[in-house]
């Protein structure tokens, strides 16, 4: 390896650091604890069906041949951020059934009684966190205006 090419390595590390650092320093500590935690019970609960790097199931938006749809991914390529959190949640707790309605079927189980509503907040915060601006913006005036029309 040329000096040069050690020297664009040891940049290229720096600057990946650096990003890390700025992207960590945009959430307060609550938010890195509900991050943390939501990662690890995203691992162990979802990243078998929505993937590791929450890019989803191949095809995912053509049926299986059992006619369900494969799992979305939760990055910014799949559609999980023009959701509000209220229904985001009521997926994740009750099952895309519980919102979808009209016998929907799905793969996916929901996860009350395996996951606690805290534990469910964080696994959609860990999942919001890997958006970028654009997106969790997007999100957040969804949620906004879910919560402005509740409150009417």
């Amino acid at each position: 390896m040329s000096w040069k090419g050690a020297l664009l390595g040891i940049i290229a590390a720096v600057a990946g650091i650096a990003a890390l650092v700025l992207w960590h320093l945009g959430f307060d500590s609550d938010e890195r604890a509900a991050i943390a935690q939501g990662r690890k019970l995203y691992a162990g609960h979802c990243a078998a069906c929505h993937g590791a790097n929450l890019e989803g199931q191949p095809d995912w938006k053509k049926p299986l041949p059992s006619g369900r749809m494969p799992a979305p991914p939760h990055d910014a390529s799949g559609h999980t951020w023009h959701h509000a959190d209220g229904i985001l949640f009521r997926i994740t707790k009750e099952g895309p059934a519980a919102v979808v309605g009209g016998r929907y079927e799905s793969d996916m189980p929901g996860f009350e009684g395996v996951l606690s509503d805290d534990e469910i907040r964080s696994v959609l915060t860990y999942i919001k966190s890997t958006w970028p601006e654009r997106q969790r913006a997007y999100q957040n005036q969804q949620t906004r205006r879910e919560r402005e029309s509740a409150a009417r």
